[in-house]
């Protein structure tokens, strides 16, 4: 039976570990261009992109090769060739010009003008077979390259996010992080990825054919230039009105996806309060406005193209006057000059890709911008060089005067001045009115977050000393909020063991009183439970979540209201399995229910952020202070 796959967690985390260095090094080389930063990843492939490079200029100089044919078929239809007369060879336009109606005269002489246009025709076909396989070779190389990016970029900012603190992801909308994770790695790969061929490709082909137009006439190919400004000018215009439009465009789909994320979280009480109307109005107005920046966006991006067209028009007209009196005045010849012009007719295309590409790359910059804010967010639990590996736990843990805020301010502090000793095998539980910093104060020990001052210590090391992944591997977590993945049962309990078995995951469950309901479900142990977990009841939810604690086997546990939600019948369920989970364990419980807490070794009220009594159950009720009044509603 296929309970569970097989994981590489250890793989994943020195992957994980790899990530974290690399985006750590990202962070403090971060430039105000995010553009540039992912064309960083282009270094990993460096074998394509010379290949793709060589293929291009192969590719364009073939394709050039094929127009220089257009002069000697002129020729030998229009019969200009045929009283040329012998000429030297020579690197000079005029003499080589010369030169090769020369050859062709003799050609025509010696095998008939049949022949010649054969022999001409063949070379043309040849020239631009040639051309166009190494375009598709280039294309080829060009795709992994594409690709790989795309693929590195999704990467590194999902193990960013993973590594990130947890107080990141309080100050963060998660509508906003989806749509960074999924529009916004989209437009970069569709706008600036997509862009990479247009970069690589169109840079040779302008130095190419700019070349050849200059060897042919100098004096022709300045009028050009002068052109070349006023379309740079203009590109930059409508550039930066691009970049700031798209970026204004990007946060407002992200306000969107934070609006249906919430909405489709909170459709119970939009459908109980009769709020349906009023949240599908909210909605369409921000996606009104959105709608409306993106169509200013979209024109922007549309506009350069018909522009370097109109410019590339005008010096196109302005050399076909310029030339004609060339060729009139027998300055040039008339099969020199159409060469001229079928290759600067040639080179318009490629400057309008490039423009067209570089727009698109500002439009593309808005969402790396986002992108790399992400990637570059300080990741303030940070490992120690030389961390400790810590492999169990062996006396107590300990809260030396430990002082927190989200901020650093004093004036808003979370925790104030907290000292605590949990001795190993004991239950300490932390009761307090909702906001009083229960849950911040035991968030502190898997190092969710490190305390503003103080420290908080494990057999006397401070956590900051140790390894972090070792030191999490000693706590387990039961939370109110049972978070189960959308995968089977049995993945869902060996979630925290990569080495679990068919055999023991059904101990765990057994342990943990689940394992009768989850034989009864439609495919046992293999049965899909859903998006965090929908298919199945909170009580049967929470006895998941305790075998998984069961099965990661740590020595610490943490249960945070763990039956809070629970009904009476549900709550007696869990609660004999919580009695298993908590034998031969060192407990921290957070809880408000007399069943759950009262039998602790020792138990603090917690009040604004300070604990304000300690004691037994017994103990406390005795001095008929915060205690009792927190259980006086129960009793």
């Amino acid at each position: 039976m296929s309970w569970f796959r097989n994981s590489t967690v250890t793989d994943s985390f020195k992957y994980s570990r790899a990530i974290k260095h690399s985006c750590t090094a990202h962070s403090k080389s971060i430039s105000t261009q995010p553009l540039w930063r992912v064309f960083l990843y282009l270094r990993h492939y460096p074998k394509y992109i010379i290949l793709c490079f060589l293929f291009d200029l192969l590719s364009v100089l073939f394709n050039l090769s094929s127009f220089v044919f257009i002069v000697p078929f002129v020729e030998l239809l229009f019969g200009g060739a045929s009283s040329a007369s012998p000429h030297a060879f020579s690197l000079n336009q005029h003499d080589l010009s010369e030169w090769l109606d020369w050859q062709l005269c003799q050609w025509s002489s010696a095998h008939g003008l049949f022949f010649c246009l054969v022999a001409i025709a063949l070379a043309f076909l040849l020239c631009s077979f040639l051309s166009n396989l190494f375009r598709f070779l280039s294309t080829w190389c060009v795709s992994p390259v594409r690709n790989g990016v795309v693929e590195r970029l999704r990467n590194d900012i999902f193990h960013k996010i993973t590594i990130l603190p947890v107080a990141y992801f309080k100050r963060q909308r998660s509508g906003d992080l989806l749509s960074r994770m999924s529009n916004d790695i989209a437009d970069v790969e569709w706008s600036i990825v997509s862009s990479i061929q247009s970069f690589l490709k169109s840079p040779v082909n302008i130095i190419v054919f700019s070349a050849t137009l200059l060897f042919i006439s100098p004096a022709l190919f300045l009028y050009f230039l002068l052109v070349a400004p006023v379309l740079l000018f203009l590109v930059g215009v409508v550039g930066k009105s691009l970049k700031r439009n798209s970026l204004k465009g990007q946060n407002k789909l992200g306000s969107l996806f934070s609006l249906l994320e919430e909405n489709i979280a909170g459709i119970r009480v939009v459908k109980a309060f009769g709020c349906e109307s009023r949240q599908t109005l909210r909605f369409s107005d921000a996606l009104r406005d959105y709608t409306r920046r993106m169509n200013r966006v979209v024109r922007l991006k549309e506009l350069s193209s018909p522009l370097s067209e109109m410019l590339g028009t005008v010096a196109m007209a302005a050399i076909l006057v310029i030339g004609g009196t060339y060729v009139i005045s027998g300055r040039m010849h008339a099969s020199v000059f159409i060469l001229f012009v079928v290759v600067f007719a040639r080179l318009i295309p490629p400057v309008q890709a490039l423009v067209r590409a570089y727009n698109s790359m500002l439009k593309g910059n808005a969402s790396a911008r986002r992108i790399m804010e992400v990637l570059s967010a300080d990741e303030v639990v940070l490992e120690a060089p030389d961390a400790i590996a810590v492999t169990s736990f062996n006396n107590e843990i300990r809260y030396c005067d430990i002082s927190f805020s989200y901020d650093d301010d004093v004036s808003t502090s979370i925790l104030s001045h907290i000292d605590l000793v949990v001795p190993k095998g004991k239950v300490v539980a932390l009761v307090g009115h909702s906001g009083s910093g229960k849950t911040t104060l035991v968030d502190l020990l898997p190092r969710f977050y490190d305390p503003t001052s103080g420290e908080v210590q494990i057999d006397g090391i401070d956590l900051r000393r140790l390894n972090i992944a070792s030191l999490r591997a000693l706590v387990s977590i039961v939370t109110q909020d049972c978070i189960l993945f959308n995968d089977t049962v049995a993945n869902n309990i060996a979630f925290g063991n990569a080495t679990a078995t068919p055999e023991s995951i059904r101990r765990a469950a057994q342990l943990a009183c689940a394992d009768e309901f989850i034989e009864s479900l439609p495919d046992g142990y293999d049965t899909i439970v859903g998006d965090r977990g929908i298919t199945l009841s909170g009580g049967q939810r929470q006895r998941i979540s305790i075998a998984r604690a069961l099965l990661k086997d740590a020595p610490i546990l943490i249960l945070d209201e763990a039956t809070a939600a629970l009904d009476n019948d549900s709550e007696r369920q869990v609660q004999a399995a919580l009695h298993t989970l908590m034998q031969n364990r060192t407990t921290i419980v957070i809880a408000h229910r007399l069943s759950t807490i009262r039998n602790a070794d020792v138990i603090h009220v917690m009040d604004h952020g300070s604990i304000v009594e300690s004691g037994t159950h017994d103990q406390l009720l005795a001095l008929n202070g915060a205690y009792a009044r927190l259980l006086s509603p129960q009793i």
